[in-house]
Parts: structure tokens; C-alpha cells; sequence
């Protein structure tokens, strides 16, 4: 029997619930997390500009305007644009893959809104509104071998890898069944009626024979 409308929407409602609260708090939590080490540093460290490059790694204040790790100076405006519906997609996507990429999508959406919040309130220069989407991202991880990041930056990186490497592993789709014949054989076919199974040579030899 068809399972009706109703109790399909039950069935789907658990999954779909399930998608959102993994999605969701991955990203929750990489935003709670990207925002808070942002507010500690813009109001803890002291800035980079004339800092010397440490062997290793430091921590010092940066503001970017551009995109991740410092690239993309003054694209502020498309590159929201760009996370945004970058967000949205992977929204949109997490339905269709395991627990696992649901958590991946949720931790770079959440590292996107991240720097989209940057770009949107934080200002450079303290009472100078740089303009629509034209903020700056508080970066303050420093190293000598790669350009200054943040908490976001990470997220976006390190989760779409992680993504990358589990959509590609993911199985391809099993194609549909084919529909079985066994019942309708075993029944005499589709009428109900009984099949009969023709006798091979010998077997008809033999029944004339012993007639």
C-alpha cells in the first residue's frame, strides 16, 4: 500500500530537521567563536603594521579589507556578494549529502558570515564609516609564512578541503532497479493465470516412449 501524503511529510520532516540542526550549529558555533576571538583582539592586541615577521607564529591586529588572508584588497562589496550566495548554496546542498558534509557546509557558511559581519559593521579607522560592505575584517593570527587570518579564514579553508575530499569519495548513485519479473512468473503472469514450463527434448522422448 502507497504511504499517503501525510505520513511521507512525517518521514521527511525527521531529515530535514535533523539537516538544519547540523548545518545550523556547526555555523553557530564557528561564528560564536570567530566574532568572540575578533572583539578579544581588536580590543587586546596591538597592531602589526611595523611588527617584525615572527620565525614562527605571533598574534597582532590587522584590519582587511580585501578578502581571505589579506587577498583581494577593496573588493569588499563582491566579495559579500559572493559569500552570500555561497551561503545559500551550500544551505541548499547540505539536504543531499551525510551527517558529515552537513557539519562541513555548516563550518564554512559559518566562517563566511563571519567575514561578511566584518564587512558590514567593523570599522577600520574608529567613527569613519568606510562605506557599504567596504569594512574591514579584524585579522590576527601572524605568522611569517602565510598571510595574516583569522578564525573564519581557517573554517573556510580547512572545511571546504574537508568537503572537497568527502564529496569526492562519495559513492555515485546506485541506478534504479530494474523491475522484477519473479513474482509475476511464479503467479503465471499478469493475469494470474498458471505458466507453464516447456519440456526439454529428452524429457519429451521419454514420456513417448514410455506411452
Amino acid at each position: 500500500m502507497e504511504p499517503s501524503q501525510d505520513q511521507s511529510e512525517r518521514v521527511r520532516t525527521p531529515d530535514v530537521s535533523r539537516t538544519v540542526l547540523l548545518f545550523s550549529s556547526a555555523a553557530a558555533v564557528v561564528l560564536l567563536a570567530d566574532q568572540g576571538s575578533k572583539a578579544w583582539a581588536a580590543s587586546s592586541l596591538s597592531t602589526c603594521a611595523g611588527q617584525v615577521a615572527p620565525r614562527t607564529f605571533d598574534l597582532c591586529l590587522a584590519f582587511n579589507q580585501g578578502m581571505a588572508f589579506s587577498l583581494g584588497r577593496g573588493a569588499g562589496p563582491l566579495i559579500s556578494l559572493v559569500a552570500v550566495g555561497i551561503v545559500i548554496a551550500l544551505a541548499l546542498a547540505s539536504r543531499k549529502v551525510s551527517s558529515v558534509g552537513q557539519v562541513l557546509m555548516g563550518i564554512v557558511a559559518g566562517g563566511a558570515i563571519g567575514n561578511v559581519i566584518d564587512r558590514a559593521l567593523r570599522e577600520p579607522i574608529a567613527g569613519v564609516s568606510p562605506g557599504f560592505m567596504k569594512g574591514a575584517v579584524v585579522d590576527f593570527l601572524y605568522s611569517s609564512f602565510w598571510p595574516t587570518f583569522n578564525i573564519a579564514d581557517s573554517a573556510i579553508v580547512v572545511g571546504g578541503i574537508a568537503l572537497s575530499v568527502l564529496l569526492w569519495r562519495m559513492p555515485d548513485p546506485e541506478p534504479a532497479s530494474l523491475p522484477s519479473v519473479t513474482a509475476s512468473a511464479s503467479s503465471g503472469g499478469p493475469d494470474g493465470a498458471s505458466s507453464t514450463v516447456d519440456s526439454s527434448p529428452a524429457d519429451q522422448s521419454n514420456a513417448a516412449q514410455s506411452s
